[in-house]
């Protein structure tokens, strides 16, 4: 006759990770706060080690319904450790625990490894689903946070770019006529200040523009999308203009009737991105080539939308003409390779390089997206009344 009353030293072994599973349990309960749930997957892995040792060390049906309490207390500890461990502890206290899990069974089955393994599969499902309970609202917390962090990190690039696109050129037009209102007044007041009204007329353009970023970040889109529009193709001469009372640089806008159509008729970000790409060009044109004689914006229609070309001629040398105050120079920023992520993202190119001898030239393909318009709607027809007799 085989032993059928376990020892009571097994019996207290055998219990002992029931135990231990129990307190962690009514510890973590009694400690609500997340700061304390993150500090389970130590006390787990603990469980999980001392209930594998007493499956393997302690005879066969010592204590079972006491390992069967023992895995249901571990399922839980599972399910915390999965959602609020960290993931260092977490790789190793989870498959720890399952593992616990899923061999209590194993010394019961008086069967082939075969059906040991079986049975061992079978009691793992239910760790694995306790995982996957603890793990899927953690899956979706860390999606949310890095939604939210793209989202910011998109609203921080787009604040950059209209920063530096409109911004960044009326700063360049207003350092151009201080040095040059410092460069003629000794000679010419007359010339100075009308380079303090340029230079106040270009602030008011910053200042605006910086105005408009800010009521892109604002909460009412109605607002920010209504009366603080970017500026587009109409508003293309007056930067023309501006850009050669600032600079001196006779600059030609060639702007074909059917290209103003076909932009009006586009969506407005095309325009947009247009007046950008072009503020961007003259402005680099400002801090490198700031005695350029003349400069160029063209469009064209293109197979695959409009062309758009700003180019300018090499640099005057200083003896051929006088010698003009020079903006700002700074490094290169990012003002092009923004724009250029922009156009491709439309499914256009943008490219910059030497042209001819000195020059410099930009060239777009800007692809244009029919703007939605509403069809007009269809009046009913009218009944027809039926004729008086005569």
């Amino acid at each position: 006759m085989g032993e059928t009353t376990p020892a009571v030293p097994e019996l207290i072994l055998g219990g002992l990770p029931t135990l231990v599973a129990a307190v962690t349990v009514i510890w973590a309960l009694a400690r609500r706060r997340a700061a304390a749930h993150r500090r389970l997957a130590r006390p787990t892995a603990a469980c999980a080690l001392l209930s594998l040792m007493t499956t393997v060390a302690v005879t066969p049906h010592t204590g079972a319904y006491l390992k069967l309490v023992e895995a249901g207390l571990l399922l839980p500890l599972i399910a915390a450790v999965a959602r609020w461990s960290p993931l260092r502890e977490l790789r190793i206290a989870v498959p720890l625990a399952a593992l616990a899990v899923a061999a209590w069974p194993a010394p019961l089955v008086n069967g082939s490894f075969l059906e040991r393994t079986g049975v061992a599969s079978f009691w793992l499902l239910p760790a694995l689903a306790a995982a996957a309970i603890g793990g899927y609202p953690r899956h979706v917390e860390q999606r949310r946070r890095t939604a939210v962090t793209a989202a910011r990190r998109a609203q921080r690039l787009q604040l950059s770019r209209d920063l530096h696109d409109f911004v960044a050129h009326d700063v360049s037009g207003i350092v151009v006529q201080a040095q040059a209102a410092r460069f003629l007044a000794p000679t010419d007041p007359g010339q100075a200040v009308l380079a303090l009204e340029r230079i106040e007329k270009a602030g008011l353009n910053a200042l605006e523009a910086m105005d408009r970023t800010m009521h892109m970040l604002d909460d009412d889109q109605e607002l920010a999308s209504t009366s603080h529009r970017p500026p587009g193709i109409a508003q293309l001469p007056t930067l023309i203009d501006d850009f050669t009372a600032l600079s001196g640089t006779e600059t030609r806008l060639h702007l074909p009737p059917s290209a103003a159509e076909a932009f009006t008729l586009a969506a407005p970000e095309a325009g947009a991105l247009a007046y950008r790409i072009v503020a961007e060009a003259l402005t680099n044109i400002h801090r490198h080539a700031p005695r350029t004689p003349r400069a160029e914006v063209r469009f064209s229609p293109s197979p695959t939308g409009m062309e758009l070309r700003v180019t300018n001629e090499p640099p005057d040398t200083p003896s051929s003409h006088p010698r003009r105050p020079t903006a700002l120079r700074r490094r290169g920023g990012r003002g092009l390779v923004a724009l250029t992520d922009d156009v491709r993202a439309r499914g256009g190119t943008l490219t910059a390089g030497p042209h001819g001898e000195g020059g410099w030239c930009l060239t777009a393909i800007l692809p244009l997206s029919t703007s939605p318009t509403k069809e007009p709607k269809k009046r009913p027809k009218e009944p027809k009344l039926p004729k008086e007799p005569k």
